[in-house]
């Protein structure tokens, strides 16, 4: 064949909930000139034996150092300008990730970091969002990321009402208010406690287990799993 053939990627945006705030994990990028910021989510390009979810592990793998958590398909970004340096079609995918697990990550990586997701836009209008690191200000994203980490966050706030995504953010036991923070992070804005807890239950996506957490100095909540 001689017609032109684009090169095809994986990127993964792996997200967590700390402090109770969405976050994202970034990659520095040491050619920022070139692709126009310092920062970027981890990706790599598929090998020509790869299916994509093979890649989509691989860069988890290699560029993390991570394996089993929850990963889905986001979407396909195909600009022809999206990348400068040659014609490159990303098949992006998003993690969701306990935040304990990602902050080991950080401290094991020194070319990784957390920086906090925010959008000016409300529900699913849509938008680009930016990443804030707590040291460093704003962060400059490369390519099209600041869109593709806007596409995160209006497709997680679209799942909300009709699957457990949220609970991936969560570890094995954990309490009700511990739920709504992950939901309030998600939907960037504050939730009435007892609807919401009312609503939680009657989905029947969690039970109790009789367990209560420890060295709180308020009344210890009980401890909650996934069913």
């Amino acid at each position: 064949m001689t017609y032109p053939k684009p090169a095809v990627a994986v990127d993964l945006a792996l997200i967590t909930v700390f402090e109770g705030k969405l976050h994202c994990l970034l990659m520095r990028r040491h050619d920022a000139e070139t692709v126009g910021g310092d920062w970027a989510i981890p990706g790599g390009y598929v090998h020509i034996e790869e299916a994509i979810e093979a890649t989509a592990r691989r860069v988890l793998r290699d560029k993390v150092g991570m394996s089993d958590v929850y990963l889905e398909q986001l979407f396909t970004y195909g600009a022809p300008a999206r990348d400068p340096r040659e014609r490159v079609i990303s098949v992006t995918h998003f993690a969701l990730v306990a935040a304990d697990q990602l902050d080991q990550v950080t401290a094991e990586i020194e070319d990784l970091v957390l920086a906090e997701i925010r959008t000016d836009w409300d529900g699913e209008t849509g938008g680009i969002a930016s990443a804030i690191h707590p040291d460093a200000g704003t962060l400059t994203l490369a390519f099209d990321h600041a869109f593709i980490l806007g596409d995160v966050v209006k497709r997680l706030r679209g799942k909300l009402d009709y699957t457990n995504v949220a609970l991936e953010l969560l570890p094995a036991l954990f309490t009700l208010r511990q739920v709504q923070e992950v939901y309030e992070a998600i939907l960037g804005k504050q939730l009435t406690k007892p609807a919401f807890r009312r609503k939680l239950l009657d989905r029947k996506s969690i039970k109790p287990t009789g367990k209560h957490e420890t060295g709180s100095a308020f009344r210890p909540a009980e401890l909650y799993t996934r069913i």
